[in-house]
């Protein structure tokens, strides 16, 4: 019973095995370490493993970025063909996919920050990914311009502002052989001008 009342007072176990590592002092440890093996080259592989680690994620990192910056190019190839089936006149299904394909350019334009927050470190470059990423949300953002004077909704013509022009000045000159002319179809309207 004083075993147990010695091990709960907090004198110590003896079964207790004590797990720190003292392979600093040679003399205190029983095993010799194998041949080949140094303390040393363990710690220039942990570093040399970090290195490895840190190279191995800025390479990811920079790979998932120009996989980002290529995507626009799927959604082009689809928004493209989507076109195509619609068709050039004008209605619902066609209206729906041009400003669909105009909308998604835009938003993606705006986001370009966000989109690429995740892929940001000191040894990947973004510029270039991010100049693609731009250039083809650019091509889809003029092909919907494209589609929408394919189905006639940019006012390109001069007819199209007719609305806002003003109202043509038309000079008469007024003289007996223009107006004799002019109202030679109307038989009423030349016997009053020959009284006259």
């Amino acid at each position: 019973m004083e075993k147990g009342k010695g091990v709960m007072g907090g004198v110590g176990r003896r079964w207790a095995v004590d797990f720190s590592d003292n392979s600093t002092s040679p003399s205190s440890r029983d095993v010799p370490d194998p041949p080949g093996f140094s303390r040393a080259s363990i710690d220039q592989d942990d570093s040399s493993l970090s290195r490895q680690k840190k190279d191995a994620e800025s390479n990811w990192k920079a790979q998932k970025a120009w996989e980002v910056a290529q995507a626009p190019f799927k959604n082009l190839m689809m928004m493209g063909f989507m076109m195509w089936m619609a068709g050039s006149t004008v209605h619902l299904f066609s209206i729906g996919i041009t400003f669909s394909a105009l909308w998604q350019p835009i938003s993606a334009l705006q986001g370009v920050g966000k989109i690429f927050e995740p892929y940001k470190d000191s040894k990947v470059e973004l510029l270039g990914p991010k100049l693609l990423f731009i250039a083809l949300n650019l091509g889809g953002l003029a092909l919907g311009v494209w589609k929408l004077n394919t189905l006639g909704l940019l006012p390109t013509h001069a007819s199209d502002w007719v609305s806002s022009l003003s109202p043509a000045q038309v000079g008469f000159s007024y003289s007996r052989n223009l107006i004799a002319c002019i109202f030679c179809s109307s038989g009423k309207l030349l016997n009053l001008k020959m009284r006259a």
